[in-house]
């Protein structure tokens, strides 16, 4: 079954985000009290009386801002308004009927996608408060009063109701690709490349991405999802409840939780700065599969030769890296990027047999034994592989404390000649007797 979409619109400051966040049951869009703050289209899965669904938040739709954004934040809002088989309308029951209502009630009813109008912030929850939202056109009001989570219920009923079944091909789970990276190194107009049109706003303004942005889109008829993340910007730079603040929280959280990752890097400067490596060293940690993407290659600074020798210097710490060279603006060799992922992708998932695991412990200790330490030496009883997603293997010996980093760097270099795991970290954990 494909998911039904569910679309959230609104001018600014309605509560578009705090709907979005309470139906979903965890905090995904920034709320703040700017307008302007949710800018592009943020996806969610969420679940009512047993229907599931894709919720989007958009931003709001102010046709009188001088917002730099505010073409851009109408364009995405339409956007997910064209691609939803539900409306959500939201508007402030405090303010009462506005301009900038009525004018985005009017393009709502060139639609034939059914809408559901929300009156929220109705604290006292009178329902002749929504009389005068009537004049909308678009049906019945529904009072609404998010923070006090009432009137949310007869929401999502109306909205469920309005679903109709369509079907895909089933089988395939989603795997996310997060794209990551310093701010203005060109990661949203990757996605657009990717994907093939705009679905994120694209600026040469920093910080122009603050919430992670889920796309999903089919590659080799497989279901993926991109993830564009706002810009990391150097930890002292950022306070950590400001708006931006949240933003690298869940610029974390989208990494922990993506199959894969690309680690974008900006080709024009022959330099690997600070924050690059803070980025990849986070992507390395959370043992995620990546592929490094190093853009604006038709404005490079340095030969690939050179470029190639600052990475293996840079990132001698996942000297298992993948890497690309593109432009996201011409498009050169963007079209390479997926089967990378793939291939990263495959290479984290694998399981290695136990008889070949066995072979391949026994050949690397023939070659280098364990170092004795006073004395004792380690016996190693077995291996197995516990998991995959980085492929984590289990080492028991007699004495854990007598193996240390140097010699699981060596095995984990040993078992890398034999088997293919570039672009995904490899874990050796090591256990002693009694700890199976």
């Amino acid at each position: 079954m494909i998911k039904p979409v569910v679309a959230v619109l609104g001018r600014p400051n309605v509560g578009k985000s705090t709907f979005f966040n309470k139906i979903c049951g965890k905090r995904i869009s920034i709320v703040d009290d700017t307008p302007g703050v949710t800018r592009d289209r943020i996806y969610a899965d969420a679940n009512w009386a047993g229907h599931d669904f894709t919720l989007i938040d958009t931003g709001g739709i102010d046709n009188r801002s001088d917002d730099h954004f505010q073409g851009d934040i109408k364009k995405q809002a339409l956007f997910a308004a064209q691609e939803a088989d539900v409306i959500v309308f939201i508007v402030d029951g405090r303010v009462g009927v506005t301009t900038n209502d009525e004018e985005i009630a009017s393009i709502l009813q060139r639609y034939k996608t059914p809408i559901v109008l929300v009156v929220n912030k109705l604290d006292n929850f009178e329902v002749s408060e929504t009389y005068d939202f009537y004049s909308l056109g678009l049906g019945v009001p529904y009072p609404l009063s998010v923070h006090q989570s009432k009137g949310i219920g007869d929401i999502l009923d109306a909205v469920v109701a309005s679903f109709k079944e369509r079907t895909t091909d089933e089988g395939e789970d989603i795997t996310k690709i997060a794209i990551v990276g310093r701010p203005n190194v060109g990661k949203s107009s990757l996605v657009n490349k990717l994907i093939g049109n705009e679905r994120v706003v694209v600026s040469n303004i920093e910080g122009t991405t603050r919430d992670a942005v889920l796309v999903p889109f089919k590659y080799n008829k497989k279901d993926y999802a991109l993830v564009d993340t706002a810009g990391l910007r150097r930890q002292r730079s950022v306070e950590r409840a400001s708006i931006e603040g949240y933003s690298v929280l869940r610029t974390m959280s989208a990494i922990d939780e993506a199959n894969v990752v690309l680690i974008v890097l900006d080709g024009s400067k022959a330099l690997i700065s600070e924050q690059d490596l803070r980025v990849a060293g986070y992507v390395d940690e959370a043992g995620k599969a990546s592929v490094i993407v190093v853009n604006k290659w038709d404005e490079k600074a340095c030969s690939k030769e050179e470029y190639m020798r600052l990475l293996q210097e840079n990132f001698a710490f996942m000297s298992y890296f993948k890497v690309i060279f593109v432009s996201a603006l011409t498009g050169a060799s963007v079209g390479q990027v997926m089967g990378l992922v793939e291939e990263a992708y495959e290479n984290t998932s694998k399981r290695i047999p136990t008889g070949q695991l066995n072979d391949l412990l026994h050949d690397a200790i023939l070659n280098f034994e364990p170092p004795a330490h006073n004395g004792a030496r380690v016996k190693i009883r077995y291996i197995t592989q516990a998991s995959s997603c980085p492929p984590t293997f289990v080492l028991f010996v007699n004495n854990p404390k007598l193996i240390g980093i140097s010699y699981k760097r060596y095995l984990e270099n040993r078992f890398r000649e034999r088997v293919d795991f570039s672009g995904t970290p490899v874990r050796f954990v090591i256990k002693g007797k009694g700890e199976e």
